[in-house]
């Protein structure tokens, strides 16, 4: 006796034939997702397929960034890298809530940063990629070409706030700086308008513009001249900036900032410019940041007109 017993109509025998297919379609159909799910397991591993990189942060690094993640695709074309900018406090914060790989940094973490970091799980870890040289740039036409950090300070603070007073024209000064979230400003808050004093609690004058990008600096410099702003090395262009020579103070001697005197330690207004992982990196992330050590990828830094860390 059979599964269709006598005295079934035929419409009957039909129905359960194709109740029967049906169970054996879906039995297999879970057979093979859970066989897929293991080899999709594996493929994930680092090394494997569809690796992606989530980078964000410094507008003085992206173009650096961006380089990096152009010629490294070259290389490993499974590796995508998504690089953005929005300054060195956008990218660290992305870095506390987990939504980025790598943070771009013009700046060291603060350690409330990186307290809040730890509070969500996240033990930051600091690479230092490339070294930067932080410019005084003014309009072509601007007579000074000299200046203390004591004077960069007056002028940022307002304390001085005509040209005359620093040996140039008689003319207000114009104060350009980056925008707060911008690790630039923060260095140059540090180390210039507090003259890198702990205690010192000198801000930026009022009448100061806040600019949102190291390009919108260099580009009001070249239209106005009586500016005074800063950038990083790599986005000046002494053919449409005049770069001014800095002393650490009024016994020691003017340098002009270059790859030369950043590297050797001369130039006062030398600095690191770092990714901070979360943890200490693996897989694809800590293929990549071999790569950015390595001499091509220096070679990039120094073709961008920052410091390479081999010079």
């Amino acid at each position: 006796m059979g599964w269709f017993a006598g005295g079934t109509s035929e419409k009957e025998r039909q129905s359960q034939k194709f109740a029967i297919l049906v169970f054996f379609i879906i039995i297999c159909a879970l057979v093979l997702a859970a066989c897929r799910g293991n080899n999709t397991e594996d493929a994930i591993e680092p090394g494997g397929a569809d690796r992606a990189i989530q980078n964000k942060g410094s507008d003085t690094l992206v173009n650096v960034a961006l380089a990096w993640a152009e010629n490294y695709r070259n290389i490993e074309p499974d590796v995508s890298i998504a690089v953005t900018g929005g300054g060195s406090g956008t990218g660290i914060a992305a870095l506390i809530n987990g939504t980025v790989d790598i943070a771009n940094a013009s700046r060291p973490m603060k350690e409330s940063e990186i307290e809040e970091a730890q509070a969500n799980g996240i033990e930051p870890v600091e690479h230092v990629v490339a070294i930067d040289a932080l410019a005084i740039i003014l309009h072509p036409d601007n007579p000074v070409s000299e200046l203390t950090i004591q004077e960069l300070s007056d002028i940022y603070t307002g304390r001085i706030e005509n040209w005359k007073e620093v040996g140039g024209n008689d003319a207000p000064i114009i104060l350009l700086s980056r925008e707060t979230n911008s690790g630039t400003h923060v260095y140059f808050l540090e180390e210039v308008v507090r003259r890198g004093e702990k205690d010192n609690t000198d801000i930026f004058a009022p009448q100061t513009l806040l600019m949102p990008s190291s390009v919108g600096i260099t580009s009001e410099v070249r239209r106005n001249p009586n500016a005074i702003g800063y950038d990083g090395l790599g986005y000046v262009d002494a053919a449409h900036e005049k770069v001014v020579a800095v002393a650490a103070d009024s016994e020691s001697p003017f340098i002009t900032p270059s790859v030369e005197s950043a590297s050797e330690g001369s130039y006062a207004l030398a600095r690191d410019l770092y990714m901070y992982t979360a943890g200490e990196p693996t897989g694809a992330v800590a293929d990549y940041l071999d790569w950015i050590f390595s001499a091509a990828g220096q070679d990039i830094v120094a073709s961008l007109g920052f410091v390479p860390l081999t010079e």
